[in-house]
């Protein structure tokens, strides 16, 4: 399972305290040793040992070939952030359209030729550590190095790796918290790039990749040759492939503006489906074909110019026939195109009244499978902290609800003639100590008020509440309230292609030392594309021990891919290390209604009969948690 979370969490001694007796370096150059360690800890594992020496020692000159700062303290931040910023460059994958980064490619310099490079291998401490390092994320080894290596606050090393490009640093900053290693391992020789060993490469495996090599160059002469023939060779008048100046004739018609699919105004009305397929064709530039036509070519064959962006596992190919206008408008300081092709919704925008060679911007989202709630409504303009949406026909109502304010009534939200809202504002991105309101959309269709929050992509998600079984719009102050102690986790799964996220409040303990009840909530994110679902298992204490009835609850587990908490699998386990008012220590855990027993194991002895355990524990205790079903089939805690 994921590691125990005390709630609250205890501080530990940075590495920077048995270092401060240091002097200050007098420039960075004389802290290589020690970039190349970073730079060697935060590359991915999955390159080799002698790949990741390499180009530590790469990254490390590169960084301090840059200009320096005359302070020496900015100078050595200023060449950290460097290597931390190729580091993670590094570890990106390579795009279709998008320009490869210099760092994703081997280094230049140093090369060995014939021998491998290895740092010198040490105890089973640092391979555990080698290999916990390897399941991780990239940023979740920048945070746990700088947190570790460096000793830097959580505060520092957030707005480090903001810095360094990463998405979501509270994110990776949480993800790193769940590694136990000691952070004196992160000094070990295991990981110094700087002290190696030399041993020699395979000869035959040279011999095969030269063969190989030998092979590859004579088979692209030959097909440079076939281009090259007349007749029956490739591109020939009988090839089954045309040449490539050639032009297909559904592709062509897909770049025309004239031939846009537009639905009439009532046919939502009359038609059996309620879904993106019968949105009218809405918006005030909709006959205007120099714009539609140069949002259809970017779609196409996206420029320079183009900023593209698209969720996880969207295709952001050109379409394959002429898809449909949904909106085509000017919204705030740009025009706007909403597009569909039965698989997506696509967004272009420019800016309105300036040349659209300054800058566009491409939106691809997926929406397969959607239903009336799902359509409901789309992001139209996202622009200095607001949010536009265009709702669909149907919804007869919409209006604000700050999640964080559960008391307090909904406000109505005016749309214009063409169904645009006003704008609403954009809920912070990292959630955090700023979360101090979180706007959604209600929307009213005339059956039901439904919940949709932005989490930083095209279609807003659909909150929910109950069993997984049974999952329904969220409705009433209980709801609403546990809502409001829920919001502030919900960057956790920002920009993944999300499509709904149930809250599920599955057990509520009695606390000891009278310590009031807590609640126990399992929130699961689904996608669009049905893959990478990430599951976050939450502790709610009593708002009075927690600083208040809108305290954001603590993240006792997380997973992603896993089935639990959905309708597959819907049950749950999970536990925290929590401290009474009293100052002791206890490891709480709570199970769905199908467990009949629980035990804990590791630092902290027990079995209970029933879903929920409260043991007595110190502090620093990571105990193992498992249960056994009403089948008898053993369960282990969520991870």
């Amino acid at each position: 399972m994921s590691p125990l979370r005390a709630v609250p969490p205890s501080a530990g001694r940075p590495y920077a305290e048995r270092a401060a007796g240091l002097r200050a370096e007098a420039a960075p150059a004389e802290h290589y040793v020690r970039l190349a360690r970073i730079a060697y800890l935060v590359l991915a594992p999955s390159l080799g040992r002698n790949r990741r020496v390499l180009s530590a020692h790469w990254l490390a000159q590169r960084a301090l070939a840059g200009p320096q700062d005359a302070d020496p303290g900015r100078a050595y931040a200023c060449v950290r952030l460097r290597v931390l910023r190729s580091a993670l460059e590094t570890g990106l994958p390579l795009l279709r359209f998008a320009l490869p980064r210099r760092a994703q490619f081997p280094p230049l310099v140093p090369q060995v030729w014939g021998l491998r490079l290895l740092p010198r291998a040490c105890g089973a401490d640092e391979l555990a550590l080698e290999q916990a390092l390897a399941e991780v994320s990239g940023p979740c080894r920048a945070a746990h190095v700088l947190r570790g290596l460096e000793g830097l606050d959580d505060a520092e090393v957030c707005r480090v790796l903001d810095a360094a490009g990463v998405t979501d640093p509270r994110a990776a900053l949480l993800e790193a918290g769940a590694l136990t290693a000691p952070h004196a391992l992160l000094a070990s020789p295991e990981f110094d790039p700087c002290s190696l060993q030399v041993r020699p490469a395979d000869p035959a495996r040279r011999r095969r990749g030269g063969r190989t090599l030998l092979a590859g160059v004579g088979a692209l002469l030959v097909c440079g040759t076939l281009l090259l023939l007349p007749g029956d060779g490739l591109g020939g008048p009988r090839a089954a492939s045309a040449p490539p100046y050639s032009r297909h004739h559904t592709a062509q018609q897909a770049l025309d503006p004239a031939a846009l699919r537009r639905v009439p105004d009532r046919l939502w009305r009359v038609s059996t489906r309620r879904d993106f397929t019968v949105w009218p064709t809405r918006g005030d530039r909709t006959r205007d074909n120099r714009l539609l036509g140069r949002a259809l070519a970017a779609w196409a064959r996206p420029g320079p110019a183009v900023v593209s962006s698209s969720t996880p596992g969207t295709p952001d190919g050109p379409p394959t026939g002429p898809p449909q206008l949904l909106y085509a408008g000017e919204v705030d300081a740009a025009a706007v195109v909403l597009l569909h092709d039965g698989l997506r919704v696509v967004r272009y925008a420019e800016p309105r009244n300036a040349d659209p060679s300054g800058g566009a911007a491409l939106d691809f989202a997926r929406v397969d499978g959607a239903d009336a709630v799902a359509a409901g409504a789309l992001v139209v303009q996202r622009r200095a902290g607001r949010i536009r949406y265009l709702t669909a026909p149907w919804i007869r109502e919409a209006g604000i609800r700050d999640l964080l304010a559960p008391r307090e009534a909904a406000r109505p939200l005016r749309r214009d003639r063409h169904g645009v809202t006003d704008p609403l504002t954009e809920p912070e991105a990292d959630g955090g100590a700023d979360c101090r309101s979180w706007q959604v959309l209600e929307l009213r269709d005339g059956t039901a008020a439904r919940l949709m929050a932005d989490l930083g992509e095209l279609t807003p998600v659909r909150l929910t509440s109950g069993a997984p079984s049974a999952p329904h719009d969220v409705s009433g102050r209980a709801e609403r309230e546990s809502w409001a102690r829920t919001a502030c986790l919900l960057p956790a799964v920002r920009s993944n292609g999300v499509r709904s996220v149930n809250s599920w409040r599955y057990a509520r303990q009695r606390l000891p030392e009278g310590g009031g009840h807590a609640l126990w909530f399992c929130t699961r994110a689904d996608t669009w594309r049905g893959t990478g679902s990430r599951v976050l298992a939450q502790f709610q204490a009593p708002p009075e021990l927690s600083g208040g009835a809108g305290a954001p609850g603590a993240v006792a587990a997380r997973a992603e891919d896993s089935p639990d908490c959905g309708i597959r699998r819907p049950l749950v386990l999970a536990g925290v290390l929590w401290r009474s008012g009293g100052g002791r220590w206890y490891v709480l855990a709570a199970g769905s209604r199908q467990f009949a027993s629980l035990t804990a194991s590791g630092g902290v002895q027990g079995r209970v009969d029933g879903r929920l355990l409260a043991l007595p524990a110190g502090e620093g205790d990571r105990p193992r948690l498992d249960g056994v079903l009403t089948d008898g089939s053993r369960v282990s805690a969520l991870r």
